[in-house]
């Protein structure tokens, strides 16, 4: 029996006119509608014609970011319906299935939509596709919202599309839609109050996946002040599954009130109660998996920690990971608005309102911020390995794409054009990431249990060791290992042979209306590329590429590398093996280029990321690990494993061949010349062996690099030279070409014109101290126009002055060479003196030497400045000349008593 009270109150109904016009005239529509008003819930079922038998029967595919929203949003409709999930309403998601022959309303992931997308491009019996929550702004649904635009301008004009959000760029995704209609629902939600709660002292900014205690425990406070002052439940809103541990601990005993933990990994039993009303007041701790799409019920007070995880990725360090970020204004609004949707609520903000308008407005994309790996597959997949041609409403970041095309041409997913391989499909079609599915096809028998424990990072309490992590999850009774063991029945290779009941989507589908488990095929039919914008259709067959397995390996220094096994074959797949070899086989066919050797205290990645162990780790004393998990602790510059498998130098050897180098490695190291022959993975050095007769030229190179690290004060410079040096900077400087530029760079571009043959015999540190600079450096003189022979007119070494003697100019400061002289061999000079028509600053000197005085104008210094000087000084030196006149007086470099005789 339908419930037709429960979908008469839902506000959304008002905008079904328009929405059915949009899609009638334009057949893409963006709706906009409040939290609450039913887009997720009533859109579906009107569009499928469930609710009208007027209307045309459709089959509607909805989108949800997340499992959980998926299975509570078809639980809803089935609800509303009065009908069981799996009748005319069901779902699919990773692992699980609840469809029947007469299913009009499926709800699915985005991650499951994509896969139907790559099987099957024009998503045959397929009317109508809603993709929920576009604020978010997933990877997943940014991705399918690009194909499906894809596969209705050129294979299916008649496939309706629907953008539907709360809060989202809704003129961005109507340009993305071609000029679709908006669409917006004025809902009337419940008035929701803003309590600002920062907390009293100071508390530090949130770093990686660390959030510092002392804001949880004022989240804790803030949630028991809530409960005292507001009726009604609480929902709280935390970043990870650690924090909300951590708040329910602190939280303790709260009488009569539950304390409920809802996140993705949370057991489906936990999450089903949440969406019921519970006989008890609760206070539900949630990620943002609470923040759209799922109404929890009872809910009228929100406390927010204003915190939230986004993925990013360190590409200096090779890592990728979730790091912990304030939440955006969005978010924030989204959040408020669960404390609104039934009655009037209240939003207790654990930051200050002058914080607040300092938040980004909505979140980052995630396709600027996350691993590109998949996604570049995806496209690859699709026939556009670019993506230049997908409508995204943001373009992919150049150097992410190159990282993640490097990462799939190594493991033989696409070719040298970026064109998927048959390889590719297959790792496309596994369901998990690029990394994790070459180790899937390439590992032992056993992978797909470590494929399965990497593709969702066990529990902490499951410890670092991952082959101890996989013994608990087979003993486990906990949600993670049912999870866990569901996706093994998933992964495994006659699990993955067998044709999957119900998993195209041509149609309605063939499966009952009880869970089943979702298999992957290995089908090749629709996936190859062609030019109708994009869309694939049938492959060529090519054979399966497994060349280059890993990331590349980047030498140090200066070297003369080659690859000894530069496109060698991958392990073969090996039979059954121990826990502790799987795990790291497998563990090092995924991240290659984490594979780690003690070193020192800690470990060294192949990548060149130092990594350490936590204290007490039962993986110390290993000489080797393969990382699968690691981030950087907020002030350490290395990074911290968080899960690891031993591994044998053997099986790294194997696994991370591609990686593999041998040559001739000759640098500057330590200040001198090192050569050596050396065997690497990566930054990891295997064996080191004296190198007795390198190459000259490699030689040459590290001696350059020495010369640019140091200078080239390595080189003899005699005071002549430096003198010769200082002098042609000053000509380069005031009258340019043809006088070179004598500057360090310079003379590194310059140097087989000035440093040759010298260099070329050198071979060591020791050598360049042995070559005069003074002898080399006129090399570069302008000898070829003449213009070399005015160079000690142009910039003497020395001047002659009114006394007879002849000064030494000091041109260190090449902007105004400098004349230190004793002031009475100056007298009778009427001006400065120049060189190159700039004149010199000259230092007058006293008697003992010391300057007395300073000018570049000498007559104005006579007329104004002697007076004073001369006052001074002539008491102190009295058997020197201190003419009234300077400036007529006979210039000398004697007292006056060796003037009179």
């Amino acid at each position: 029996m339908i419930r037709f009270d429960a979908l008469g109150a839902l506000p959304v109904r008002q905008a079904l006119p328009g929405l059915d016009d949009a899609l009638a005239g334009h057949g893409t529509a963006v709706l906009v509608a409040p939290p609450g008003t039913g887009k997720t819930t009533l859109v579906p079922l009107a569009l499928a014609g469930l609710l009208d038998a007027e209307r045309p029967a459709r089959r509607v595919v909805v989108a949800e970011p997340r499992r959980i929203a998926a299975r509570a949003a078809a639980r809803r409709m089935a609800w509303l319906l009065g009908e069981p999930v799996g009748r005319s309403v069901g779902y699919t998601v990773r692992g699980e299935r609840v469809v029947g022959p007469r299913t009009r309303v499926e709800v699915v992931t985005t991650g499951v939509l994509l896969q139907r997308l790559q099987r099957d491009q024009e998503l045959p019996g397929v009317d109508v596709v809603v993709l929920d929550e576009c604020h978010e702004r997933h990877l997943d649904a940014d991705t399918a919202a690009a194909f499906l635009w894809d596969v209705r301008e050129t294979l299916r004009p008649e496939l309706r599309l629907v953008a539907a959000s709360a809060t989202t760029d809704a003129q961005g995704w109507a340009r993305l839609l071609g000029g679709a209609p908006v669409v917006e629902a004025d809902g009337v939600p419940y008035p929701v109050e803003v309590v600002w709660t920062p907390p009293a002292g100071p508390v530090r900014p949130p770093h990686g996946m660390r959030v510092d205690p002392a804001l949880l425990t004022h989240v804790a406070a803030v949630v028991r002040r809530a409960l005292a002052e507001r009726p009604g439940d609480v929902l709280c809103f935390l970043p990870g599954v650690g924090e909300i541990a951590r708040v329910a601990g602190r939280l303790g005993d709260l009488g009569d009130v539950s304390v409920l933990q809802v996140h993705g990994r949370a057991p489906a039993a936990v999450q089903d109660a949440v969406l019921v009303p519970g006989e008890r007041r609760r206070v539900v701790l949630a990620t943002a998996v609470a923040e759209s799409s799922l109404t929890v019920p009872g809910v009228r007070v929100v406390v927010d920690s204003g915190l939230a995880r986004e993925p990013r990725v360190d590409h200096a360090r090779g890592l990728s990971a979730l790091a912990t970020v304030r939440a955006s204004r969005a978010a924030g609004r989204q959040r408020a608005g669960r404390a609104g949707r039934e009655a009037p609520g209240v939003v207790y903000r654990c930051w200050s309102e002058a914080d607040d308008t300092r938040l980004t407005a909505f979140p980052a994309p995630e396709i600027k911020v996350a691993d590109l790996t998949a996604f570049a597959l995806q496209t690859a997949c699709w026939g556009d390995p670019g993506a230049e041609g997908l409508a995204l409403l943001d373009a992919p970041p150049g150097g992410a794409m190159a990282a993640a095309r490097e990462v799939l041409t190594a493991i033989g997913a696409v070719d040298t054009t970026g064109r998927a391989t048959e390889r590719g499909l297959r790792l496309a079609r596994l369901g998990v990431h690029p990394r994790l599915g070459r180790a899937l096809l390439d590992g032992p028998g056993g992978s797909a249990e470590v494929v399965a424990l990497l593709s969702e990072e066990p529990p902490r309490e499951y410890g670092d060791d991952l082959a101890s992590a996989l013994r608990t999850a087979r003993r486990g009774g906990d949600a993670y290992a049912g999870r866990w063991r569901t996706e093994v029945r998933r992964l495994r290779p006659d699990d993955r042979d067998a044709p999957a009941a119900g998993t195209g989507t041509k149609g309605t589908t063939s499966t009952t209306s009880t869970t089943s488990t979702t298999a992957t095929t290995a089908t090749t039919a629709g996936h190859g590329a062609n030019d109708r914008g994009g869309i694939a259709r049938t492959p060529t067959k090519r054979d399966i590429s497994t060349k280059g397995t890993g990331t590349k390996g980047t030498g140090t220094g200066t070297q003369d590398t080659t690859a000894k096994n530069a496109g060698a074959q991958v392990p073969p797949a090996i039979g059954p093996a121990p826990d502790d070899r799987a795990a790291g086989l497998v563990t090092a066919l995924a991240f290659p280029e984490r594979v780690a050797k003690a070193d020192g205290g800690s470990y060294l990645m192949a990548s060149g990321t130092r990594a350490e162990l936590a204290d007490g780790s039962p993986l110390r004393g290993a000489p080797w690990l393969a990382v699968a998990v690691a981030d950087r602790p907020l002030g350490r510059g290395h990074a911290r494993v968080r899960l690891a498998a031993v591994v044998d130098e053997d099986t790294v050897r194997s696994a991370a061949a591609s990686l593999y180098t041998e040559g001739e490695e000759v640098r500057w190291a330590d200040g001198d010349v090192v050569a050596r022959r050396v065997e690497r993975l990566g930054a990891i050095e295997l064996v080191v062996r004296p190198l007795r007769d390198a190459d000259p030229a490699l030689v040459r190179g590290a001696l350059l690099d020495g010369l640019r690290q140091e200078g080239f004060g390595l080189l003899r410079w005699t005071a002549d030279a430096a003198v010769l040096r200082q002098r042609l900077a000053f000509l380069h400087l005031r009258l340019g070409a043809p006088w070179p530029d004598v500057g360090d760079d310079a003379l590194h571009a310059r140097v087989d014109e000035w440093l040759e043959p010298e260099l070329s015999r050198a071979r060591r540190r020791a050598d360049l101290g042995r070559i005069d600079a003074g002898q080399a450096l006129p090399r570069l003189l302008p000898w070829a126009t003449g213009e070399a022979g005015r160079l000690d007119e142009l910039a003497p070494e020395r001047i002659a002055v009114p006394s007879g003697s002849r000064v030494r100019v000091d041109y260190a400061n090449p902007e105004q060479p400098v004349l230190a002289v004793k002031l009475q061999e100056m007298f009778g000079a009427q001006e400065s003196p120049a060189v190159a028509g700039v004149p010199v600053l000259v230092h007058l000197l006293s008697p003992a030497g010391r300057p007395a005085a300073v000018t570049a104008d000498l007559a104005s210094f006579w007329r104004d400045g002697y007076r004073g000087v001369r006052a001074e000084l002539r008491g102190r030196y009295p058997k020197h000349p201190w003419p009234e006149d300077p400036a007529s007086a006979e210039p000398t470099r004697h007292t006056n008593a060796r003037l009179r005789r």
